[in-house]
């Protein structure tokens, strides 16, 4: 049986199963307006709902504008917006002109937007904030830079004869990894690897023509674009953005639009839970949450509170969607799943690394070739995350490979620590890390988020000493008032070691 068959609703089999058969995103979104020209596509307050075959003209007039300015396929554009339907509108009409979009952090600061400009040199870029559009521009030297606002206010142009015509190996875009551990390095993903990505997502969480999803995710990552607009588009779908999160804005965004669907991170979920509206959430036929570790008690709070099962699923900007817990079958907490459609997934024998493949895999990093082979076994990606398989082949991730701490010789994981300790009452949040020791080499500490301060180090330790051998114990727990986290809420664990260091 194939891993991922626990994936598919009944009466379909793996044979049935075409991810790649559109060729390219851009035809399988156009065959969803050409089937329903009427039918709602996205949303936002100032613009209300863009009807398919209005997507489709004002997309295909975007494109014009960027062929009569000079853009040509291969060509970068830098999009770092807010989001809206002139972003959506301006990257889709990027990816029909096959231009590669490089979506980048809207909380990047000047240095950080000159590494992503100078790194891809792209031809043009669409940002919201005019600081941002300066940046680029310093950061571009000599070379010509084309700065737009989103609704790429540009001369008119015929649409180009290579609309659409991207082949499903072309670059689509240069998705820079979230810089945790160093300089952001550029995952160059095809038109092939987005397309198997979003249409394994609508196979495995039934995603129809029939749901609205409410989306507050940022869509310069994977996790909002690459899983929100590109798959409501292929399963001909409706979204409503939200410019940020915040959970009465998600309720009542819910109601409005009448919802089925909700993705967020762990930090939106766990807001949502605590609210007094967290019933209302019961009306959605499917909440996601990804990005970051979901806790097993929060999942089974969000039961409790919410009427919602959650599914949790396990994707990298390098591959988008990897693994998934199912629709129909059990969603099993502390777990992220089982393969998705079209995917591979093994541990390494020696480290259990988990390894990854299929067509929604990246080829290798944007001018960088020895990043790209030390990550890659045979046509394996290397993750970088550790994980264990459960009799059932459920995947839980134990933690980083690089995060791995060796204390006294044993090896610690943190994300095994950090579960343990989140279970107790006056810890919101944890990051565990190791600091050097002369005698241990390291020593594991615990930098804590919540209500408890140095009184209630003791208790969390005594908790700590009923599920965790003694090297794996924190030797110090660290009170902080927030964890310092990027835009999706994912807590970086460098910038909680450099605290320590003072």
């Amino acid at each position: 049986m194939t891993p991922w068959a626990a994936h598919l609703p009944p009466g379909m089999a793996p044979a049935d199963v075409d991810l790649l058969g559109a060729g390219n995103l851009a035809r399988a979104w156009t065959a969803r307006w050409d089937a329903d020209g009427s039918h709602p596509t996205i949303h936002d307050g100032q613009s209300g709902w863009l009807s398919a075959a209005e997507l489709e003209d004002r997309t295909r007039a975007v494109a014009g504008r960027l062929a009569v300015a000079g853009l040509e396929p291969g060509d970068r554009i830098l999009l770092s917006a807010a989001a809206s339907v002139d972003l959506v509108v301006a990257h889709v009409a990027a990816l029909r002109s096959g231009l590669v979009v490089v979506p980048t952090n809207t909380a990047y600061l000047e240095r950080e937007v000159a590494h992503v400009v100078r790194d891809a040199r792209p031809a043009a870029a669409v940002v919201d904030v005019d600081a941002r559009g300066r940046w680029v521009e310093a950061a571009s030297g000599e070379r010509p830079m084309l700065v737009l606002g989103p609704s790429v206010d540009l001369p008119d142009g015929r649409s180009p004869t290579h609309l659409d015509a991207a082949d499903t190996d072309d670059p689509a875009l240069i998705a820079y990894t979230s810089g945790t551990t160093g300089s952001p390095k550029g995952a160059v993903l095809s038109h092939g690897n987005l397309l198997a990505s979003a249409e394994a997502l609508t196979v495995a969480w039934r995603w129809t023509a029939e749901d609205r999803l409410v989306l507050a995710l940022p869509l310069f990552h994977l996790h909002g674009l690459g899983v929100g607009p590109h798959g409501t588009l292929v399963a001909g779908a409706s979204v409503a953005l939200r410019p940020s999160f915040a959970p009465d804005d998600v309720f009542d965004a819910v109601a409005t639009h009448d919802a089925t669907l909700f993705f967020g991170v762990p930090t939106m979920w766990s807001r949502l839970a605590a609210s007094d509206r967290a019933g209302e959430l019961a009306r959605l036929r499917l909440g996601v949450s990804g990005s970051a570790p979901l806790a097993a008690e929060l999942h089974r709070a969000l039961a409790d509170r919410c009427g919602q099962q959650l599914i949790e699923r396990y994707g990298m900007t390098e591959t988008v969607m990897n693994v998934s817990n199912p629709y129909d079958g059990e969603r099993r907490p502390g777990t992220v799943g089982l393969p998705l459609p079209g995917v591979d997934l093994r541990l390494d024998g020696s480290t259990d690394e988990i390894l990854v493949r299929g067509p929604n895999v990246f080829a290798g990093y944007w001018e960088r070739p020895d990043a790209t082979a030390e990550s890659f076994d045979g046509d394996w990606f290397r993750t970088g995350d550790v994980g264990a398989l459960d009799d059932d082949g459920y995947l839980r991730i134990v933690g980083r490979r690089k995060e791995l701490i060796i204390s006294g010789g044993f090896n610690v994981y943190p994300r095994e620590v950090e579960d343990v300790l989140r279970a107790h009452p006056s810890i919101d949040d944890v990051a565990v890390v190791g600091v050097p020791h002369p005698d241990w080499g390291e020593q594991v500490v615990a930098v804590a988020e919540g209500p408890g301060g140095p009184g209630d180090a003791d208790a969390v330790l005594a908790l700590a000493a009923t599920q965790l051998a003694a090297y794996k114990r924190p030797k110090r727990i660290v009170w902080v008032d927030d964890l310092p986290r990027n835009a999706l809420g994912k807590v970086i664990k460098a910038d909680v070691a450099r605290l320590l260091r003072g």
